[in-house]
C-alpha cells in the first residue's frame, strides 16, 4: 500500500498549557487534519529569516478522537533547536509549520487488544498517554497499566489526568518510580526501572501483555532486554527510544 505524501501544513496555536517545570502541551488546529494512531508523532519545522530551517519530531499527546486539532507536550531542551523557541517565544494564534501523523510501528489501538502495559521515561510518556486517551475515548475495559519512571514528584507529565483515569477506572493502573527525589512519605518505588520491578507491574498479565516502551535509549534498552529475558514473546514489545534526558 503506497503511503500518501505528507505536506507541511499551517498550524495554529490554539492552547499552550504548562505540565511541569520543563514541560509544556501545545494544542494546533490543523486546515488539514486526519485521525492519526496513538502512538505516532509530527514533524515541527522552524524556518529563519535567512532561510535557515531547522525540523523535530514531537511525539502526539491527543487521542484521535480529538477532531480537527492535535496537542504535543514538548520538553524544553535547553541548547535545543527548537524546544526553546515553542517554549519561550510561541504564543496562541501564531502559527507554524508541522507535517504528520507519522510512524507505523509504535502505534496501539483497542482494536489491537490486551492487557496493554505501558512503560515510559521522562518525556517518554507522551505517547503512551495517546494511548490511553484513546482507550478512555473508547470506553475500553481492557486492563491497562502504566509504569513511569521521573527523577521527581515534580517531573510527573500528566501526573493528575493518569491518577484521575485511575479513580474512574478499575481496569486501569499508574505505577510511578523516583530515581532522584521520591516525594516525602514515598512508600512506591524510588529506583531505576529493573526486571524485578517488572515483574511486580506485569505479574497480573502474565505473558500475555502487549508492552509499549518510551524513554531514553538505556531505559529502553533495559526494559526491552529484561521482557525478552522474562520470555515475553518479542512480537509483544514495541520500542521507541530518543536521547539522553532525566529520567
Amino acid at each position: 500500500m503506497v503511503q500518501p505524501v505528507l505536506e507541511w501544513q499551517a498550524g495554529r496555536v490554539t492552547a499552550i498549557r504548562p505540565e511541569t517545570r520543563q514541560t509544556k502541551s501545545f494544542s494546533f488546529a490543523l486546515p488539514k487534519w486526519m485521525a492519526h494512531r496513538p502512538g505516532q508523532h509530527y514533524d515541527v519545522r522552524l524556518t529563519a529569516p535567512d532561510g535557515y530551517q531547522t525540523q523535530r519530531s514531537y511525539s502526539i499527546a491527543s487521542p484521535p478522537e480529538r477532531l480537527g486539532e492535535i496537542e504535543l507536550t514538548v520538553e524544553r531542551i535547553p541548547d535545543g533547536e527548537v524546544s526553546p523557541y515553542l517554549h519561550d517565544v510561541l504564543m496562541p494564534g501564531d502559527q507554524l509549520e508541522l507535517r504528520g501523523p507519522i510512524g507505523g510501528y509504535f502505534v496501539w489501538e483497542v482494536s489491537l487488544g490486551g492487557p496493554l502495559l505501558l512503560v515510559g521515561g521522562g518525556s517518554g510518556v507522551v505517547p503512551l498517554m495517546a494511548m490511553l486517551r484513546h482507550r478512555a475515548a473508547q470506553h475500553s475495559t481492557l486492563p491497562a497499566r502504566i509504569l513511569y519512571s521521573s527523577r521527581s514528584a515534580e517531573d510527573v507529565i500528566y501526573r493528575d489526568e493518569l491518577d484521575g483515569m485511575a479513580a474512574a477506572d478499575p481496569t486501569f493502573e499508574p505505577f510511578y518510580t523516583f530515581t532522584r527525589q521520591p516525594p516525602a512519605g514515598w512508600t512506591g518505588y524510588r529506583r531505576r526501572i529493573d526486571a524485578t520491578m517488572l515483574a511486580e507491574v506485569m505479574r497480573p498479565f502474565d505473558r500475555r501483555a502487549r508492552v509499549y516502551v518510551c524513554g531514553p535509549t538505556l531505559l529502553v534498552e533495559a526494559v526491552a532486554n529484561a521482557l525478552v529475558q522474562m520470555e515475553l514473546p518479542i512480537e509483544q514489545i514495541r520500542t521507541e527510544r530518543f536521547g539522553p534526558t532525566g529520567a
